[in-house]
C-alpha cells in the first residue's frame, strides 16, 4: 500500500503539472483568438480574457484523456530515469501491480471530472454562447439555427391530451429561440395523417402555446385546400415546448450537465426530438474515467521498460501515438453512435475496453518470468 500510494502520488503530481501548463496555453490561445475575432467590437483585454475563461473549460475538458497519457508517460519515464522502476521490479513487484495504482488514480480523477467539471463546462459554455450572441447581435438581428431552415416537432395538445404531431419549419429563429420567422406548422393526426397547414409570418413561443401572427390556415382535409384557406391576424396554438428545450435540442449534448442528461433525454423524446446524440454522449461520459485509466495502461505498455538513450524518444512517440489513436477511435465511435450505426453503449464503452485490453496484453507480453 505504501508503494501504491507513492506511485499514485507521483502520477497525480505529473497530471496536475501537465494539466496546469496546458490550461494556461489554451487560455492564452483562446484569448488571442477572442481579440482577433472581436477586434471590431472593442471588447478590450478584460473582455477577451473573460470570454477565453468561459470557453477554455470546454477545450480543456475535451483533451483530458490526452493529458492523462502524457502524465503516465512522464511518470514511468521519471521512475525509469531515477532507477526506481528497476528497484521496484527487483523487489518482486509485477508490472501489473505497479501500473494498478496510477490507473486507479486516473479512473478516480476521471470520475471527479465527470461529476464536477462536466456541469461546470455546461454552465460556462452556455454563458459563453450568450456573451458571444450579445456581442455579435445588433438590436433586432436574428440568428439562423440551421443551414437553411429551423425544424421542430411537438405533440398536438387538445384538452391536455396528445392527439398527433406538429412539424414546424421556419426560415430563421431569434437568438433566444422563442421567436420563429416565416414559419409553417404542419399538423398530423394519428389516424388521418396531415390534416392542417398553417403559415405564419411570425411565431412567438410563450408558456403553454405559440402566438402566430399574420396566419393563413389551409384545411388539408378539404378537396381544395387552397380555396378553403382562411386568413387571420393572430392564432394561438397549444404547445408543450419551452425555450430552454428548443435551445438545448439544437445545441450540443455537451451543453447539458451529465446529472441532468437522463431527465433531459426523456423530455426530449416526449417532445418528439431524437435523443440519439444525447444517449451516446451520456454513455461516453460514463466511460470517460475508464478511458483515462486505459490511457495510463497505454503509457505503461511503452515506457515502463528501463529505456536508455535513443530508445526513449521512440518509446515516448509510440506511447503518445497509441494514446492519440485511442482518442480518435473514441471520436469515431461517437460519430457512428450519433448516426445510429452502433448502439450508444457500444459507442461509449468499446474504446476504453479495447485500449485497456490491448495495453494489458502488451504489458503481459513484456513481463519477465
Amino acid at each position: 500500500m505504501i508503494l501504491a500510494r507513492y506511485v499514485a502520488r507521483r502520477f497525480l503530481r505529473s497530471f496536475v503539472t501537465i494539466a496546469g501548463v496546458f490550461l494556461l496555453i489554451l487560455l492564452l490561445i483562446d484569448m488571442i483568438e477572442m481579440i482577433r475575432r472581436f477586434s471590431d467590437r472593442d471588447i478590450g483585454l478584460a473582455g477577451a480574457l473573460g470570454l477565453a475563461g468561459l470557453n477554455v473549460a470546454s477545450s480543456f475538458y475535451s483533451i483530458l484523456p490526452l493529458l492523462t497519457v502524457l502524465a503516465g508517460i512522464a511518470l514511468f519515464l521519471n521512475l525509469a530515469r531515477t532507477s526506481e522502476m528497476v528497484a521496484i521490479r527487483a523487489s518482486g513487484r509485477s508490472a501489473l501491480k505497479v501500473v494498478t495504482a496510477p490507473a486507479v488514480a486516473a479512473v478516480l480523477v476521471g470520475a471527479l471530472t465527470v461529476a464536477f467539471l462536466n456541469p461546470l463546462v455546461a454552465v460556462t459554455g452556455a454563458r459563453y454562447d450568450e456573451a458571444v450572441a450579445r456581442i455579435e447581435s445588433d438590436s433586432r438581428q436574428t440568428v439562423s439555427v440551421g443551414d437553411s431552415a429551423v425544424w421542430l416537432r411537438q405533440a398536438v395538445i387538445e384538452d391536455s391530451q396528445e392527439s398527433g404531431q406538429i412539424v414546424i419549419r421556419a426560415r430563421r429563429a431569434s437568438p433566444d429561440a422563442t421567436t420563429l420567422y416565416d414559419a409553417t406548422f404542419m399538423v398530423f393526426d394519428e389516424a388521418r395523417g396531415p390534416v392542417r397547414r398553417i403559415e405564419a409570418r411570425e411565431a412567438r413561443l410563450v408558456p403553454g402555446h405559440w402566438e402566430l401572427s399574420d396566419i393563413r390556415d389551409y384545411p388539408l382535409s378539404e378537396p381544395n385546400p387552397q380555396a378553403a384557406a382562411t386568413s387571420a391576424p393572430r392564432l394561438d396554438l397549444a404547445s408543450d415546448l419551452t425555450a430552454q428545450r428548443i435551445r438545448e435540442g439544437f445545441g450540443r449534448p455537451e451543453a447539458v450537465p451529465v446529472w441532468q442528461l437522463p431527465g433531459f433525454i426523456a423530455g426530449l423524446e416526449r417532445a418528439g426530438f431524437s435523443a440519439a446524440r444525447h444517449r451516446v454522449w451520456l454513455q461516453m461520459e460514463l466511460a470517460r474515467p475508464f478511458l483515462m485509466g486505459a490511457m495510463v495502461l497505454i503509457a505503461a505498455a511503452f515506457t515502463m521498460q528501463h529505456v536508455r538513450g535513443r530508445n526513449t524518444g521512440g518509446a515516448v512517440l509510440m506511447a503518445f501515438g497509441a494514446g492519440i489513436g485511442l482518442f480518435f477511435l473514441r471520436n469515431l465511435a461517437q460519430v457512428l453512435g450519433d448516426n445510429g450505426q452502433v448502439p450508444p453503449w457500444l459507442a461509449g464503452w468499446t474504446p476504453p475496453l479495447v485500449g485497456g485490453l490491448l495495453a494489458m496484453a502488451l504489458i503481459l507480453a513484456r513481463e519477465d518470468g
